[in-house]
């Protein structure tokens, strides 16, 4: 297995504290804590992407939305930020698999109006929209609109949306969903590329595709359910085991599928999940 390259730990950008959850009377998270640091790398920018795995019905969805500040807990806390004040709605950017963008603007059109919402003057935002589509590869596709746009495109354009409209982190539901395997690698790169723009940019992405989150993070987190002493499992998830991909030699490897440890560390995750 490759070594691991040079970097640190330092301040917390995203903490979850003591977080319950319930639906209809049934728990679904359970005392989850969850911190995420700002990696910092000697010389270099480097943001954060960070994967949740979990089988399904395990509480990712819930999960996603106490993050976004879009579902309040029913206990713990939830902060982001050097500062870590309390999450709230608009705080964190949220792309859902849907790709939520005004059907009859333009992809200009549709970046003025978030940049609008986060404050910016007429002018400002338009500066704003045009300096992001730069930024994401997508000035060409400025007077299309979205229907005119491949999926790749379209998730670019949902992803400079919501930095426009919220600070450094972004939550991102199943953003593999439906892609094939050269389309993945390339929202993997592109991923990537953006998180280390901003020393703070912080992506948080959950998704079932384990292969997929071995690409692109440099932690993949796991939730579960715990068990008792009798093989039953107890009512709510919680995080049950943390990869560290930089220590693994995984995290920043552009050949990442030709390494032994990409195919060891899927097999490991896969074991887990009989026993989540």
């Amino acid at each position: 297995m490759s070594a691991s390259a040079p970097y640190a730990f330092k301040e917390t950008l995203l903490k979850m504290e003591g977080v319950t959850k319930a639906l209809g009377g049934a728990p679904v998270l359970r005392d989850f804590n969850l911190e995420i640091k700002n990696v910092v790398r000697p010389g270099m920018t480097q943001g954060q992407v960070v994967s949740i795995l979990g089988p399904s019905g395990m509480g990712k969805t819930t999960l996603f939305r106490i993050l976004a500040g879009l579902m309040h807990p029913d206990a713990g806390t939830v902060r982001v930020g050097p500062d870590l004040h309390p999450v709230k709605r608009g705080t964190v950017g949220v792309v859902t698999q849907n790709y939520l963008l005004f059907p009859n603007r333009t992809v200009q059109g549709n970046l003025e109006i978030a940049g609008k919402q986060a404050g910016f003057s007429g002018t400002e935002a338009k500066e704003k929209a045009q300096s992001i589509m730069q930024r994401f590869g997508v000035l060409d596709q400025a007077g299309k609109y979205p229907c005119q746009l491949s999926g790749g495109q379209r998730q670019r354009v949902a992803i400079a949306q919501q930095f426009l409209c919220s600070d450094h982190f972004m939550l991102m539901d199943e953003p593999f969903s439906g892609l094939d395997i050269l389309a993945k690698s390339k929202v993997c790169g592109f991923l990537t590329e953006v998180a280390a723009t901003d020393e703070q940019n912080t992506f948080i992405l959950v998704t079932h595709d384990i292969l997929a989150a071995i690409e692109v993070s440099d932690t993949i987190l796991v939730i579960g359910r715990d068990w008792d002493e009798h093989g039953v499992p107890i009512p709510g998830a919680k995080l049950r085991k943390s990869f560290n991909l930089i220590e693994l030699g995984l995290a920043w490897q552009h050949d990442i599928r030709h390494l032994p440890g990409y195919q060891e560390l899927f097999y490991e995750i896969c074991a887990l999940f009989p026993k989540l």
